[in-house]
């Protein structure tokens, strides 16, 4: 797994003194900016490449919706259980230093599924405890990658940089999924595993090469648990922050799981093979590199808080579509929108995330944020897996749509306060101080 981007992006107007493309790119100008984004896009590429074969060789070897789900959750769930923990010593130790060590370990796991395909030992158990332990390696990291994302740029550029990660990521999922449809094809699943553990090199390579201010701490003996609880009350403290979190768990549980049934919809429901997982993969991919781009534009228009709101039924009616697709290829052109609409949503709620968060304990309050996500993703997936194999992958996806209107509404009518603190806080508001006794 790489680090992912898109946790973390934004999707706010530009500021009124530059507009236009030399916003969207200013970023890349920055020598830091431009190095980790390059290595990104390339180590996610890796990643995406991975994410489909596994998914792929799981879907067609078991033929169950459930075993790829529980696999997918088996890599996710750790990454936000551990997240806390990863904020934690991102807030107390030097970034580069964690990422260099992530970075070094993700490739050891890179290894050895490759191994497992090379010997035909990748089944079910073995592939679930690598990526299990690439999932707890990555939520470890994670949270240190998403606060150093504003050191790189001054943060007059920090909104585009967030914006031209979110497209890099996805851009990586267009490109990945690809790269693995003819990497399995002409080779076999070890080609695609063995791609992904050549990908991280970009990624070590662009963060030794990284100038930095050092990330200084006072030395204390502060335990770690005190840490994370700190933490804790300041991502609760922040009206926004905590209300980003509400509403990330409720995608997370309802439509996030239809991304860890992709495999199922494409080679259970339509009879498909590793092909037309990569295809499906990378029209989501493509929705979403085009939404990443058209959203600034229409938070400039409309304005942000409006699109979220508006992003929530669009996201709705895209997984109803792609859920009653009657063929693949409908499912395909659906899942375009799923994309976009997905990434909408995801980095609408993301923006409040980062730009809320206090900056002494900003790792912290991040990984609660991924903590929700990472917890309520991987359980919708093992819940809507097992259904999916009973009443159908297609049905299961509408149903996934219903539901995630039906909550939002639900907390709209319930607990206004928390759809409105998603909503920019005046001009002269800052986020509320927090004291780290760490």
């Amino acid at each position: 797994m790489a680090w992912h981007p898109a946790a973390v992006t934004a999707a706010a107007a530009p500021s009124p003194a530059r507009s236009g493309r030399s916003v969207a790119f200013a970023p890349l100008r920055h020598r830091n900016y431009a190095l980790v984004w390059t290595a990104g896009l390339i180590s996610n590429v890796g990643t995406w490449m991975e994410t489909v074969a596994v998914g792929s060789l799981i879907a067609g070897t078991t033929g169950k919706a459930g075993w790829t789900t529980l696999v997918t959750a088996a890599g996710f769930l750790p990454m936000g259980l551990l997240g806390p923990v990863g904020g934690a010593f991102a807030d107390r130790f030097d970034r580069r230093r964690m990422l260099l060590a992530m970075t070094a370990a993700q490739m050891v796991c890179a290894a050895g599924l490759t191994i497992l395909a090379a010997t035909d030992h990748a089944t079910v158990g073995p592939v679930a405890v690598l990526v299990f332990i690439a999932g707890c390696v990555t939520g470890i990291g994670f949270p240190a990658y998403a606060a150093m994302l504003p050191d790189l740029v001054p943060k007059e550029d920090l909104l585009a940089a967030m914006s031209l990660s979110q497209a890099q990521w996805n851009l990586g999922r267009v490109i990945g999924p690809t790269l693995a449809g003819i990497a399995i094809y002409f080779g076999s699943y070890t080609t695609a595993f063995a791609l992904n553990f050549v990908s991280f090199l970009a990624m070590l390579g662009a963060l030794r090469l990284l100038r930095l201010e050092p990330h200084v701490t006072a030395a204390d003996d502060t335990p770690l648990w005190t840490r994370i609880v700190v933490g804790a009350r300041a991502a609760h403290a922040e009206p926004g922050v905590w209300s980003a979190i509400v509403m990330i768990a409720a995608v997370g549980l309802t439509a996030s799981p239809f991304i860890a049934l992709i495999p199922a919809m494409a080679e259970v429901r339509f009879d498909g093979s590793s092909s037309l997982t990569a295809w499906f993969t990378t029209a989501q991919g493509v929705g979403a590199v085009a939404g990443a781009f058209l959203l600034p534009v229409l938070a400039a228009r409309y304005g942000r808080f409006r699109v979220l709101l508006w992003s929530f039924v669009a996201l709705s009616v895209a997984l109803v579509v792609y859920g009653a697709s009657p063929g693949p290829v409908y499912a395909a052109v659906a899942l375009v929108g799923v994309g976009a609409s997905y990434m909408f949503v995801f980095s609408g709620i993301g923006t409040v995330a980062q730009l809320r968060a206090p900056a002494a304990v900003r790792a912290r309050v991040l990984s609660f944020y991924f903590l929700a996500l990472g917890v309520l993703y991987p359980l919708g997936s093992l819940i809507q897996g097992p259904v999916a194999d009973h009443i159908g992958v297609g049905v299961m996806t509408v149903l996934s749509g219903i539901f995630l209107l039906a909550l939002v509404v639900l907390i709209r009518v319930v607990r206004p306060e928390r759809i409105a603190a998603l909503d920019d806080p005046p001009a002269a508001a800052s986020p509320t101080p927090i004291v780290d006794p760490a």
